[in-house]
C-alpha cells in the first residue's frame, strides 16, 4: 500500500454510496466525487435524505459530478487525468487532473471458476447463484449465502441469512424478510435507512381492494413524521446537528412502512427501526416507548409521534 506523507489533491471517482472520499475532504484534501446516478447516496436512498446528504458534504468541501461517467483514465508523471462524458449527452466530455484517484464502483458476486458448473449449478446473468427461500442451490446439498446471491451486498445480511439457512439445516423454521435489512452509509453525517422510501411506495404502486375503492392512485396510504437534529438537545450540545429521522407509516394502520435518518449517529439508531419494523410496531408504538434524555434516539421517537398524530414535542 502506498504511504503519502502529504495530503493530495483527490479528484475522486466513485459510481456508488460508499463515500470514501469524505474521509479525505475533512483531512484538507479537494476532492471532487463523480457519480453516475443523478443523485448521491446510490440505490434505495430516500429523495429528501439524498438532497440532505448532498447539502451537507457541499458545505464540507466536497464537489459533484452527478450523472456523469469516467470511461478512462491515464497516468502522465504524477498526475492522473480522469476522462468523463456526460450520461444523457455523452458528447459532452471533459477531462479532470488529479494526484489520487480512488475507484468505488460497485462488487460483483466472486463467482468464476469455483466449478460450479462441474456440479450442475448455473450462475445467473449477473454472475450470482440462485438458490431458494432455503438458500438451497439447484443441488439439494449445496446451499450458498451473502455476496454470491442475489440482494445487497452487506456483511449483516449476509451473516443472517448464514444463521437462517443453517437453522434451515437443522429443521427449523425458515424466513427472513429482507425489507428490514439497515443499509448504512459511513460518512460524517451518517446516513441509514431501512423499508420502503417515498419513491419506492410510490413507484411499487400497491393497491388494495379498501384504497381502490377510496380511488386512490397511488397505491399504499402513507404518512411522514419528520424531527431535525436541530431541535435535538444532544446534537445541539455535541455541535453535531446537521439532518434529521424522517418516519413513514401506513396511514390506515399506523404500522412503520420505513425510517431514514441523515445525522450522526444514524447507523446506530437505525437498529431501534429494524427491531420495529420486525416486530411490525406502530408509529405510536414507538411513540410510546421512554427514552432517555438527553439522547440522539430521542428524534426518533418524535418523529415516530410526528408520524402518529402529526405533531412532536420539541418541534413544530
Amino acid at each position: 500500500m502506498k504511504r503519502y506523507t502529504w495530503l493530495p489533491i483527490v479528484h475522486r471517482s466513485i459510481a456508488s454510496k460508499s463515500l470514501i472520499g469524505s474521509v479525505w475532504q475533512r483531512l484538507g484534501t479537494e476532492v471532487t466525487a463523480v457519480e453516475f446516478l443523478g443523485h448521491v447516496g446510490g440505490m434505495g436512498i430516500d429523495m429528501e435524505v439524498s438532497r440532505t446528504f448532498q447539502r451537507v458534504l457541499t458545505k464540507q468541501g466536497l464537489k459533484f459530478m452527478l450523472e456523469t461517467k469516467v470511461t478512462s483514465a491515464s497516468r502522465s508523471g504524477s498526475i492522473i487525468k480522469v476522462n468523463l462524458e456526460q450520461v444523457k449527452d455523452p458528447s459532452k466530455k471533459q477531462t479532470l487532473e488529479c494526484d489520487v484517484l480512488l475507484v468505488c464502483i460497485g462488487r460483483r458476486p466472486y463467482t468464476e471458476n469455483l466449478g460450479l458448473q462441474n456440479v450442475g449449478i448455473k450462475l445467473d446473468e449477473k454472475g450470482r447463484v440462485p438458490v431458494n427461500d432455503r438458500f438451497q442451490t439447484t443441488v439439494p446439498s449445496i446451499f450458498a449465502i451473502g455476496d454470491c446471491i442475489r440482494g445487497a451486498m452487506l456483511a449483516h445480511k449476509a451473516e443472517d441469512e448464514g444463521i437462517i439457512c443453517v437453522e434451515g439445516m437443522a429443521g427449523g423454521a425458515v424466513h427472513m424478510d429482507y425489507n428490514c435489512v439497515p443499509s448504512v452509509i459511513y460518512t460524517h453525517p451518517e446516513v441509514a435507512w431501512i423499508g420502503k422510501s417515498e419513491e419506492q411506495l410510490k413507484q411499487e404502486n400497491v393497491k388494495t381492494p379498501y384504497f381502490s375503492a377510496l380511488g386512490d392512485d397511488y397505491g399504499v396510504q402513507y404518512k411522514i413524521g419528520k424531527f431535525p437534529f436541530i431541535a435535538n438537545s444532544r446534537a445541539k450540545t455535541n455541535n453535531d446537528a446537521d439532518g434529521f429521522v424522517k418516519i413513514i407509516g401506513d396511514k390506515a394502520t399506523d404500522r412503520i412502512l420505513g425510517a431514514h435518518i441523515v445525522g450522526a449517529g444514524a447507523g446506530e439508531m437505525i437498529a431501534e427501526a429494524a427491531l420495529a419494523m420486525e416486530y411490525g410496531a406502530s408509529c405510536e408504538d414507538v411513540a410510546r416507548v421512554c427514552h432517555a434524555h438527553p439522547t440522539l434516539s430521542e428524534a426518533f421517537r418524535e418523529a415516530s409521534l410526528q408520524a402518529y398524530c402529526g405533531k412532536a414535542i420539541n418541534f413544530g
